[in-house]
């Protein structure tokens, strides 16, 4: 009677300990699922190439995958453009102990990927075209993709979701405003916080076209160890990505440099959009960025179903210099996406 009694409690304390109460019992992906192979051929440490059709031709770009969870897999798009996914590598150090399933991605043009050399595919509707042709080759669809992205890569995500949001399950816009003219007002209330002789001098180099002159990076760094990387040195990864960006890419989208945008995106404008925006989203602003993090507020109020994080310590890159804000928050929107609370 004794033993048979001893049994049982053992039995119904395995139970109480393995089922939490109140507790959601759905399972999650265990460190085997996490780590199968895809595949039964050579492994490449989850590279693939993808091949994108474009109006001149076919090419590839460069993706890695970290892991597999049937329910989150995230897509990352970088900066720039033309710069590259080095820089988000730091996310490899918090998604992956999650469970999640990450995809690094080198857009067209950068590095890791092909370069082709036609102006004419350097235009937001072709780079939108190439994240659907990317989702579709990596098997992403409304149960599981979440896109995010970072500067330009929020701006490629913002325009994503407006015309494929049906595809989406999160959306995660860190340090975009959703509007280049804005974003140009903002940066003159940055450049009145530095010396004038400083901006005198970065604006003559840019005006006579003297914008690889050492001189002129060399004034634009204290900008840039303010407003873009508050680590200084760079960490190794961002140092990378401004080794290996496609200047010429770059230079006629963007402009010469992060200071203000006067390239082909110089108009882009999509506030009144954002309104159609009703995949949840969560926007990223941080408080010394070179984007306004009040404006990145307003926009979590715009779309339909937003959150809004604030990285007091960030600047541009808040998932290097803010990370004890930047992750947590990221990492809480992510989960409450995949339980449904953010309906």
């Amino acid at each position: 009677m004794n033993k048979t009694f001893l049994f049982l409690l053992t039995i119904l304390t395995i139970i109480s300990c393995t089922t939490p109460a109140g507790k959601d019992t759905k399972p999650t992906t265990t460190v085997d699922e996490y780590f199968a192979l895809q595949d039964s051929g050579v492994q490449v440490a989850g590279i693939k190439m993808i091949p994108i059709t474009t109006p001149v031709g076919t090419f590839n770009v460069w993706t890695k995958r970290f892991g597999t969870n049937p329910r989150i897999k995230i897509l990352l798009l970088h900066g720039g453009p033309a710069m590259t996914h080095e820089y988000m590598e730091c996310f490899e150090s918090f998604f992956p102990k999650e469970g999640f399933e990450m995809i690094e991605y080198d857009q067209l043009g950068s590095y890791y990927s092909d370069q082709p050399k036609d102006s004419s595919l350097w235009t937001l509707p072709r780079f939108v075209d190439e994240v659907e042709q990317v989702r579709k080759a990596l098997g992403l669809n409304k149960d599981n993709f979440y896109l995010l992205g970072n500067s330009w890569g929020g701006m490629l995500a913002m325009e994503y979701a407006l015309k494929y949001q049906d595809n989406l399950k999160g959306l995660i816009i860190c340090d975009m405003m959703s509007s280049i003219p804005d974003y140009n007002k903002y940066n003159l209330v940055l450049q009145q916080q530095m010396d004038k002789k400083v901006v005198d001098s970065i604006m003559m180099l840019q005006r006579t076209g003297q914008v690889a002159n050492p001189r002129y990076m060399a004034l634009l760094q204290g900008y840039y160890d303010q407003h873009l990387c508050r680590i200084v040195p760079n960490p190794e990864p961002v140092a990378r990505t401004f080794k290996h960006v496609n200047a010429e890419v770059y230079t006629m989208m963007q402009g010469p440099s992060e200071f203000a945008a006067s390239g082909r995106l110089e108009k882009w404008d999509i506030k009144d959009r954002l309104k159609e925006i009703k995949v949840p989203t969560l926007t990223v602003g941080a408080k010394y960025d070179t984007m306004d993090p009040d404006h990145m507020k307003w926009e979590s109020t715009q779309v339909q179903h937003g959150r809004y994080l604030y990285c007091p310590e960030g600047s541009h890159l808040a998932m290097w210099d803010d990370q004890k804000h930047f992750y947590p928050g990221v990492i809480q929107f992510i989960r409450d996406v995949d339980e449904g609370m953010m309906k």
